[in-house]
């Protein structure tokens, strides 16, 4: 990855440190607006950058929130990174809108249907409100942000494609 590509990546990371402090109130866990530099990174970097800054985003958001389910956050982690990698396949093919509903679908509903077999049905419902909440924030963040975003970053993301 080129200097300039990793250094816009580690600022979309630390911006979800930003997003982390940021809390939907929830019964249980951690619900923060720490979604929308990922999102941001799937369409600028492609499925594989957005999934990596969601995956380090969502460790670090848990990590600053005092991982409030353990080890468990490493499977949320790689749920987040599929979830990125599917924003952005679907964004780059100009379903713009299936792939933001398909997010917070994902990110309400399915990302946390694990953890019935884990911690129980009751868990679940008490989390998918805040989970439903967080990720229509996150994706009209997101959605607002990117077209203004990518005028500014990408030209200068190709500029620097030719640096060694």
């Amino acid at each position: 990855m080129k200097s300039m590509r990793l250094s816009m990546a580690a600022m979309l990371i630390a911006l979800t440190a930003i997003g982390a402090a940021i809390k939907v109130p929830a019964l249980i866990g951690s619900v923060a607006l720490d979604s929308f530099p990922a999102l941001f990174a799937a369409v600028l970097f492609g499925g594989y950058g957005g999934a990596a800054v969601a995956a380090i985003g969502h460790l670090l958001s848990a990590l600053l929130g005092g991982l409030p389910l353990g080890p468990l956050h490493l499977l949320i982690a790689v749920e987040m990174a599929f979830l990125a990698f599917v924003f952005s396949s679907l964004y780059q093919r100009g379903r713009h809108w299936l792939a933001g509903i398909l997010f917070v679908l994902g990110n309400a509903f399915a990302a946390p249907l694990p953890f019935i077999f884990l911690m129980g049905q009751a868990f679940y419902l008490a989390i998918v409100p805040s989970l439903f909440i967080g990720s229509v924030i996150n994706a009209v963040i997101a959605y607002i942000a990117i077209p203004r975003l990518v005028k500014f970053v990408g030209p200068a993301l190709a500029e620097a494609g030719g640096e060694q």
